[in-house]
């Protein structure tokens, strides 16, 4: 199973990889992408969600269709939307959600079973 350690990587990648095509290269500021984070808080929103930071812009799309729900990345944005379009990166999201979860639940549960007893 994917970790966000993989995904960051490969967003970090993804965005490298683009970039180098374009013709702007030059005015490219590749530093930057080593400040890229990602995460879930599962208690923000409602539906599945992944939160991406890069330098000081941050915004947060849904996982089924990589809708944006807060926030913004600027120029950064469109390619965080064509990476998500890539096979795969649906499903590990989808995995690390549930996974988030699970664990949220499981605390919760050891919580309340220390507080009863």
């Amino acid at each position: 199973m994917a970790t966000f350690k993989d995904l960051e990587d490969n967003l970090k990648s993804f965005i490298i990889s683009e970039q180098s095509d374009a013709h702007n290269i030059r005015t490219a500021n590749i530093a930057k992408y080593n400040n890229l984070k990602m995460w879930i808080d599962v208690t923000k929103y409602s539906q599945p969600h992944f939160y991406v930071r890069i330098s000081i812009s941050e915004a947060v799309f849904t996982i089924n269709e990589c809708m944006k729900l807060s926030g913004g990345l600027g120029y950064e944005e469109r390619f965080v939307y064509k990476w998500f379009g890539r096979i795969g990166i649906k499903d590990k999201l989808k995995d690390l959600w549930t996974t988030t979860e699970l664990e949220r639940g499981d605390i919760a549960s050891i919580k309340k079973e220390e507080q009863s007893s």
